[in-house]
């Protein structure tokens, strides 16, 4: 009898000894999980009783042991590649994926890197099971739709710039449409080239030709912006010699008619002998060697005009001048 108490007094003793030791692991449990850190670069959701609650801000706060559990996001810039593996450059497993077809039904293989980070960790956990496979499968979509509106110039040379923000607006109005917690950071393209050798050189050769168009153009330029300015100064030149003779027949016509009218005046005093004279004048300019004879009415006196001496060589003696004779009666008319 005494044999079975003892038993039962030991059991009891080492059931209390048991709970106390499950009570003490229960409180160290719960001490240590009453508490958890977040770091500057992630965020925490705290979930209680199936409701998540947002924790954005850094350091160490506190939740309800066995009630409360905490899953943490990180929000630092991740990213993946499309069309190349970009940890292991030669691994082609992912070539497929940049093989696409472009406007004009020709071929070209682009890589492209895209970069991301998580803005709301709650849609983040909950609002998929896999939002970087649903990132990456936008991305894709969005490629090839863009692709596929521009030529292959365009894609291998001059229209990249264009291509790479097409592309991530249609990707931003994709995820705004999901509604993932998924930021697109950027994406770019890493690679463009045809998918044969020969192709490959031809669009070389396309592209080194650009260039030399480039080159003419610029040295095209820059002899329009030498000969432009000499142009322009013959031009200059040429204008105000136009504009001095212009002044010039201003003047000489304004001189002719000063002359004009200073005559129009005398031969109004005395219209008679301005028009001998005038008719003189007239005479001598067409006719140099023209010898003017004028007689008196009763024929005794002559005078010659111009009044130069008689003498001179046989072969001037020979010459024949012409000759006006005149009478002196009431005037002289020529």
């Amino acid at each position: 009898m005494s044999q079975g108490a003892g038993f039962t007094s030991t059991m009891k003793k080492t059931g209390k000894i048991i709970a106390l030791a499950v009570l003490a692991l229960f409180i160290i449990i719960g001490a240590f999980g009453a508490t958890y850190q977040i770091k500057e670069q992630e965020q925490a959701v705290l979930i209680t009783f199936g409701k998540a609650q947002a924790v954005t801000a850094p350091g160490l706060h506190f939740k309800i042991p066995f009630l409360q559990t905490v899953r943490k996001v990180s929000t630092t810039i991740q990213g993946f590649s499309i069309g190349y593996n970009y940890e292991n450059e030669a691994d082609l497993s992912q070539q497929d994926e940049s093989l696409m077809i472009t406007s004009d039904y020709n071929f070209v293989h682009v890589d492209f890197f895209v970069e991301y980070r998580f803005s709301e960790p709650v849609k983040a956990i909950y609002a998929s099971q896999q939002p970087v496979e649903i990132l990456k499968n936008i991305c894709q979509s969005c490629i090839r739709t863009v692709i596929g509106s521009y030529p292959v110039d365009d894609v291998l040379t001059t229209g990249k710039n264009e291509i790479q923000a097409a592309i991530k607006e249609m990707i931003m109005l994709k995820l705004e449409e999901q509604d993932l917690g998924v930021q697109l950071v950027n994406i770019t393209i890493q690679d463009s080239e045809p998918p044969t050798t020969e192709v490959m050189e031809a669009f070389k050769a396309v592209e080194t030709a650009r260039q030399g168009k480039e080159t003419a153009l610029n040295n095209a330029n820059k002899y329009r912006n030498e000969k432009i300015p000499q142009a322009q100064a013959q031009a200059d030149g040429i204008v105000k010699e136009a504009e001095a003779k212009k002044t010039e027949r201003i003047n000489e016509a304004t001189a002719q008619v000063a002359r004009f009218n200073a005559m129009y005046e005398e031969y109004v005093k005395n219209p008679g002998v301005t028009r001998q004279r005038m008719f003189y004048e007239a005479m001598e300019e067409v006719l140099p060697d023209l010898k003017v004879i004028i007689e008196s009415p009763s024929g005794d006196t002559q005078m010659f005009y111009p009044l130069e001496p008689f003498t001179g060589t046989q072969e001037e003696a020979g010459a024949q001048p012409n000759t006006v004779t005149q009478q002196t009666d009431t005037g002289v008319q020529p």
